[in-house]
This record gives structure tokens, C-alpha cells and sequence, in this order.
């Protein structure tokens, strides 16, 4: 290790490791929006990583060596070599090619390289280069690995059967259709009864919002506050139910509701949601009432009220932030349950969103309109998920420190 803490050996090798990120960013990118072949080089990495990473650790200058690179990254791009190879793409894609490499290399590495000299580095210097550049990885994989399938979801519902045909790998598309692209979306609304799939699991979801509530909010009251015989067991084994896949539940549980005759109710739906969600509300909850101040309580209940009174009017408008994200969190199991639905619902009008779009998963259906059901099952949950982020951060951290 101790021979890699010369800048003249770090700077390249945080140089080639870095453009090569970039080229297959880029790469993957570029392909994805125009549809043309980019591919990235190791090669070509390492052959311009290398004197990249020397120059910025001999002297860094983040927007000319941005500029610098763009520059050269178009000439390399246009010679057929370089970190990103094509061989028939436009000249402006060409362009928007090197511009990306050129700002994401250049200004990047100068950032990571910017404390580094030519000579011996301390084990400071050398480890913080190190450590910026896993960060600025760990960002590209992650951003990567939750765009790339969303945009190939969204892009697909866009499409029509016969561009799906002539290059199912092309995800750019065609803006002169104009309204023409949500032809799909139209399509699930008024011929595939999406609307009332997308109702039915809003009021579901709800349903088993308040059920939730109303069963965790005694019992994690009662685990946090409470003295009675076998608490400390109670408390322990609350999630012990998430130890049993929902899979090995699947047979008892058709069965039973055959038998009761609640297969294929949206009642049955509404009784046994609950049971995979309640578990995890008490767990949250318990913490967050153990972090509220007995004391207050305490004197609740020497003013006169009763123990109901005291959770009705002391505790739980204290709790708010932490119901707040309890509920969202149960919506959104509820909203993405897909197991229980499949198995137990067989009557279209009163599939869930997710049972409808299982549905779709058919020979006879174009695969833009399963891209356009799951589109139409994603987007309002992230919106309401990064809506509320804020609030359920905060419901979820509240009450991890006492007092």
C-alpha cells in the first residue's frame, strides 16, 4: 500500500478508475436517450485516465481541464477511440458526449485530486483522495441502479408496437407523436379498467391504515407504559412474524378464507392486510412513546384523567410525527402488496392496482401497456413518499434519543 501514496501513482490510478465510471455512465446513457451504439473502453480508459489524473494532480484547474477534455473527448469521439467508442452516432450526440465526459471526468478528479502533489503523500492525503472517489462512485452505481430501470419503464410506455418490434433495445422516442405517446395510458383507463384498480387500492390502503392504527396504538401504549407479566417477551417477539415468509403463509391462509368464504372479497383483503403490517407499526411505536416523558403522564393522571384520557389527550397529539410516518409506511406496504392479491382475487372488478397489473403480464397484451401500468402503480407513491419524506424522517427518528 505504502507504494501507492506517491501522488504520481494515485492521480492516474484514481484517473483511469474514474474515467472509466464515466465512460460507462455516459455510455449506458447516451444509448438509452438517442439510441444509437456508444459502448465504453477499458483501453480507452486507461490510455486517457492516466496523463487526466497526472495533470490534475500537478495542477488543478476543475472548469480548464473540463473544457480541455470536451474538446478532446469530441476529437477522440469523432477517431473512433477514447473511454466511449461509436461508430455511427450524429454529430450531436457526439457532442453531448463529450461535454458529459469532459465535466464529469474533469471537474470530478479535480475535486478528488485537488489536495495531492507529485511526491510521497501522507496517509490523510492519500485516504481522503481515496474516499471522495468511492463516494462519487457509490453515487453514480446507486443513481444508476434506480434510474436506468425506472426510465427504461417510462420510456417503454411510451412506445408503440411497432417501434417495440423494429428495436425492442431503443429507449429514445419520438416527440413528433405529440399526444400520441400516452396512447397506452389512455388505452388502461378506459379499456383495462385501471381507474377502479387505482380506487380500490387507494381505499384499501386506507382501510388498512386505520385498522393498523387502531390496533398498534393500545398495544405499543401498553408494551411502552405498562408492567404486566410477560412484557418483556411480548416486546421481543413483536416482529417474530417477519421471520415466516408471506410464501409459507399462502396455503393455510387460501385455504382458511376459502372455507369462510372470504376469497375473492375485498373484505378478506381488508381483514389480513393488517396482519403483515401491524407487527411493524407496534415496533415503531413503542420506541417512540418509551422517548416521551413519563412525567407528563404522570400528570395527566393526577389532574383526574383516566388512562384512555391521558393517551387521547397527551400522548398521541404528542405522536403525531411519529404516526404521521407509521401511516405512511403501512400505506405503502399495502399500496405494493401483490402476493395476497394474486392469490386471493380472481374477480377483475376488484382486483388492487398491482393485481391489475399482473394482469397485463400476457402474450395477448403490448408490453408498453404493463410499462404504463407500472408506471401508473409508481409514480403516486414516490410522490407522496418524497413529499413527505421530511415528516417521515422525523416521525422515525423522534423518540431515539429520550427526554
Amino acid at each position: 500500500m505504502k507504494y501507492l501514496r506517491f501522488g504520481y501513482v494515485t492521480g492516474p490510478l484514481l484517473g483511469v478508475l474514474w474515467t472509466f465510471v464515466v465512460a460507462v455512465t455516459v455510455a449506458v446513457a447516451m444509448s438509452f436517450a438517442t439510441g444509437e451504439a456508444f459502448r465504453p473502453s477499458i483501453s480507452g480508459a486507461v490510455l486517457f485516465g492516466i496523463p487526466t489524473g497526472l495533470a490534475l494532480v500537478w495542477r488543478e484547474r476543475a472548469m480548464i481541464a473540463s473544457a480541455v477534455l470536451t474538446v478532446v473527448y469530441f476529437v477522440a469521439l469523432s477517431l473512433g477511440i477514447g473511454p466511449v467508442l461509436t461508430s455511427n452516432a450524429s454529430l450531436i450526440a457526439r457532442v453531448v458526449a463529450a461535454l458529459f465526459l469532459g465535466i464529469g471526468i474533469g471537474w470530478p478528479l479535480a475535486v478528488y485530486l485537488k489536495e495531492l502533489t507529485m511526491g510521497a503523500l501522507t496517509r490523510h492525503e492519500f485516504e481522503d483522495a481515496v474516499i471522495k472517489a468511492l463516494k462519487g462512485f457509490g453515487y453514480v452505481f446507486f443513481t444508476a441502479i434506480v434510474v436506468i430501470p425506472f426510465y427504461v419503464m417510462v420510456m417503454t410506455s411510451l412506445k408503440n408496437q411497432a417501434e417495440l418490434m423494429q428495436n425492442p433495445l431503443d429507449f429514445s422516442i419520438d416527440l413528433s407523436r405529440g399526444w400520441g405517446l400516452f396512447r397506452s395510458y389512455v388505452e388502461l383507463m378506459t379499456e383495462f379498467n385501471f381507474g377502479t384498480y387505482m380506487w380500490t387500492s387507494f381505499y384499501i390502503s386506507v382501510l388498512t391504515v386505520l385498522i393498523t392504527l387502531l390496533f398498534a396504538i393500545p398495544g405499543a401504549y401498553a408494551v411502552a407504559r405498562l408492567r404486566f407479566r410477560g412484557q418483556a417477551t411480548f416486546s421481543r417477539s413483536i416482529l417474530l412474524i417477519y421471520m415466516v415468509p408471506m410464501i409459507v403463509l399462502a396455503l393455510p391462509i387460501y385455504i382458511a378464507f376459502s372455507m369462510m368464504g372470504l376469497r375473492n372479497s375485498i373484505a378478506g383483503i381488508v381483514m389480513i392486510y393488517p396482519v403483515t403490517t401491524i407487527p411493524v407499526a407496534l415496533y415503531m411505536l413503542q420506541g417512540y412513546f418509551r422517548g416521551l416523558p413519563a412525567e407528563i403522564e404522570e400528570a395527566g393522571l393526577m389532574d383526574g384523567l383516566s388512562r384512555l384520557q391521558v393517551i387521547w389527550k397527551i400522548t398521541l397529539p404528542l405522536s403525531l410525527p411519529a404516526l404521521a410516518s407509521v401511516s405512511l409506511y403501512v400505506f405503502m406496504i399495502a399500496w405494493n402488496e401483490f402476493l395476497l392479491a394474486f392469490m386471493l382475487l380472481d374477480d377483475p372488478s376488484k382486483f388492487t392496482l398491482t393485481r391489475g397489473i399482473a394482469s397485463l403480464n400476457s402474450s395477448e397484451i403490448p408490453r408498453q401497456h404493463l410499462m404504463a401500468g407500472s408506471v401508473i402503480a409508481t409514480v403516486p407513491i414516490m410522490a407522496l413518499f418524497l413529499g413527505l419524506e421530511k415528516f417521515m424522517t422525523k416521525g422515525l427518528t423522534a423518540g431515539s434519543v429520550k427526554g
